[in-house]
């Protein structure tokens, strides 16, 4: 049977590995239990958490067991990883209740039944813990020198890195050590900008247990130009549909740049490779259906197929004028609004979110980026007034990506 870190490293998600031969060799003759860890830091997951459910799936798929670890005490602290400030403290309501959000999440996509995965929360056995205990226990076997080494850590130096931070190596290294006196858990997953954590977990078993396990850790979802995707003008690409709506969803993976089509492909969804590589291959025009390929399956994986047929025709509708524009994003507002002078066009569209900022939609008409209802926008100054609605709507359209149907009541 084919080993799973074959498929892996096939699709581009191993980054480093602790022990690459000795991994490769374990997944292969064994049936092991891993664990990837989400700080509750929001009250939804994103898209940069979901390709590491992607993983899970595929781990799962193998036969491996999932250990779906919600951090639930960590998640007070808040991990430095990958930050030039610190992140805000949450109350411990909110931890809570943006657990629970995860938990539901996760359910969509692993598959829970008869033991085949695990969901587990840390604040099980951190927020108990006695911290004299904990730091004659633990502590003894972290060196402050080697710590401060950490890219993690380095990087906040300069700026300032508080003691509370400081502790998030220890709790996160002890969940490992505590899932595998637990659960027999052999390896953690997670981004790359985890593996200074994941090390010294892997260390503290061997310390404390005389025991060997395995960290892997996975290239962070880029675009061709480094920088991380899933970040749009409202913010975070969300899984919650009511956060970001299945169409929002659908339209960026529609719209992402000719370069990054095979990476998507590969990490975000189960199309076979051969399928990948010939779609990510395709080239001017032809690359469209590739990003709606790519646009469905990640839309189906996430929200249904429903959903993602709803998205579909919706994008067909404002891409070719034909299909169903019910999932559109639209504002309704009241016809008095729009009575007399009216609004002002880059007000309105700064409030639909269109642009973030007055002078940036003053650009946007300037460069020739605005249209209503098919017409483009010259003039920075109009007014939109009751008698421009047709049938009480009116199509907004930002450069050729962006739509937003705006009716008045």
């Amino acid at each position: 049977m084919e080993n799973v870190f074959d498929v892996l490293k096939e699709r581009g998600f191993i980054k480093q590995t602790t022990h690459e031969e000795e991994i490769r060799e374990l997944l292969g003759k064994e049936k092991i239990k891993f664990y990837i860890g989400f700080d509750p830091t929001a009250d939804s997951l994103h898209v940069g958490h979901f390709m590491q459910i992607i993983i899970m799936m595929h781990m799962q798929k193998y036969g491996h067991t999932p250990i779906v670890l919600v951090g639930g005490g960590t998640g007070m602290v808040g991990d430095p990883s990958g930050r030039t400030d610190m992140r805000k403290v949450l109350t411990k309501e909110d931890v809570i209740q943006n657990c629970n959000n995860f938990k539901k999440t996760f359910g969509k996509f692993i598959n829970f039944e008869d033991d085949k995965a695990i969901a587990v929360n840390n604040a099980d056995w951190l927020m108990d813990l006695n911290y004299i205990d904990f730091i004659r226990d633990i502590g003894k076997h972290f060196s402050v020198n080697r710590m401060l080494t950490a890219e993690c850590f380095k990087q906040r130096l300069e700026v300032g890195l508080t003691f509370l931070e400081f502790n998030y190596m220890l709790m996160q290294s002890y969940d490992f050590l505590e899932l595998y006196r637990r659960y027999g858990c052999k390896m953690q997953f997670g981004g790359d900008d985890q593996w200074s954590n994941i090390i010294h977990g892997v260390d503290l078993v061997r310390r404390e247990e005389g025991a060997q396990v395995y960290g892997m850790t996975f290239a962070l979802l880029t675009t061709s130009e480094g920088k991380k995707m899933g970040k749009t003008q409202a913010g975070a690409l969300w899984l919650d549909p009511v956060k970001t709506s299945p169409y929002e969803f659908y339209q960026y993976w529609r719209n992402v740049e000719d370069a990054d089509v095979n990476t998507c492909l590969r990490m975000l969804t189960f199309l076979p490779m051969e399928e990948v590589n010939r779609l990510s291959a395709l080239e001017g025009a032809e690359i469209n259906k590739a990003k709606e390929i790519l646009a469905f399956e990640v839309t189906n994986l996430v929200h249904g197929e429903e959903e993602a047929m709803k998205a579909q025709e919706a994008s067909k509708a404002l891409f070719s004028g034909g299909g169903n524009m019910t999932d559109v994003p639209k504002t309704q507002f009241e016809a008095s609004k729009f009575e007399g002078e009216g609004v002002g066009v880059v007000s309105l569209i700064k409030e639909l979110g269109l642009v973030s900022s007055n002078s940036d939609g003053f650009r946007t008409i300037e460069q020739g980026g605005l249209s209503i209802e098919d017409q483009k926008i010259t003039d920075k100054k109009l007014m939109i007034t009751k008698d421009m609605f047709n049938d009480g709507k009116m199509l907004i359209k930002k450069g050729k990506k962006k739509f937003h149907m705006v009716e008045i009541i």
